[in-house]
């Protein structure tokens, strides 16, 4: 078995149930791509994504040294779904249990810790979602599936429910074949479903899109913003009703992102009557930080007033 076989092995011994690897290089069509998004204003208020357009775009603006990708999927499905949320307030199944930043990336640290041991003067970085590398652009380089029309990755054995990440080192190594089937073909279910239009093929409006409002979005929403559909926080219509994840997903293995129970047993008058310091308690650890508690109560309070 060769090195590049054993990180594979290896990643999947890590819980990771994607992975393949990747030439660390830029993309010249996907940096004109992420150029003209950004030059139509679909970033919304996201000015970090402006901010480190530069690295983005050009892998060796972040990391010089860059040699390799390699890049990990794990999947997050809970095996529940909106339904069985005791209240009518729906809830992303990404944010239902333990942030899947730190979990990655204890795993990714562990696994370059690994990968130390045989090649000791490697230098590489861990990366998960919040770095400025193009994962699934990378991702599919290396074989793990393709981006649907909804934008998030896709794969055969577990539909989108997955979090990507990526190692990215100084070392060559053997590289996988890229993903280069559409196996979205002539379906549109996930246009057709968004309630807002944020979709169009394989592109995303984000000042359209309610995971974008009920999570970045700050402050108050304007009238033309003020549609969640009832979330509270993100969005999952689009992988709902994508039908690689009607047939193909799979209940995670890491009990990490198992629901905090009060996600499944809480009713709107729970969620009415948060106030901060619950709001601390209950999402210590979780990725719903990110919304801060103005904006989850501002979101609870938009949905709750809608209904009355």
């Amino acid at each position: 078995m060769n090195f590049s076989e054993a990180i594979k092995k290896k990643a999947l011994e890590f819980g990771f149930q994607k992975v393949g690897i990747s030439k660390a290089e830029a993309i010249s069509s996907h940096k004109e791509n992420l150029e003209k998004w950004i030059a139509l204003g679909r970033q919304a208020s996201m000015d970090w994504i402006v901010n480190r357009k530069e690295e983005r775009g050009d892998i060796h603006n972040y990391f010089p040294q860059a040699k390799s990708v390699i890049s990990v999927g794990m999947n997050y499905y809970s095996g529940l779904n909106q339904s069985n949320l005791n209240s009518k307030l729906k809830f992303s199944n990404y944010a239902w249990g333990e942030d899947y930043h730190e979990v990655l990336k204890s795993k990714l640290y562990q696994f370059l810790d690994w990968i130390k041991k045989t090649y000791p003067n490697i230098k590489g970085i861990v990366c998960v979602d919040t770095s400025p590398v193009m994962e699934k652009v990378f991702a599919q380089k290396a074989g793990l599936g393709w981006q649907g029309k909804h934008t998030s990755l896709i794969t055969r054995d577990y539909g989108s429910w997955l979090f990507l990440g990526e190692l990215i080192i100084d070392m060559p190594l053997e590289y996988d074949l890229p993903f280069i089937e559409d196996l979205c073909g002539s379906c549109t279910a996930c246009i057709d479903e968004c309630p807002t239009n944020a979709l169009d093929e394989y592109k995303i409006d984000s000042n359209k899109c309610i995971s974008y409002r009920s999570i970045e979005h700050r402050g108050p929403f304007k009238t033309n913003e003020s549609e969640l559909e009832g979330w509270i926080y993100g969005c999952d219509i689009c992988q709902e009703v994508c039908p690689w994840n009607q047939k193909f997903s799979q209940t995670s293995a890491e009990k990490a992102f198992y629901a905090r129970k009060e996600i499944i047993e809480w009713e709107d008058d729970d969620w009415a009557s948060l106030n901060e310091d619950g709001f601390r308690k209950l999402f210590k650890k979780s990725a719903v930080k990110r919304t801060k508690y103005s904006g989850l109560s501002r979101n609870i309070k938009q949905n709750l007033e809608k209904e009355t």
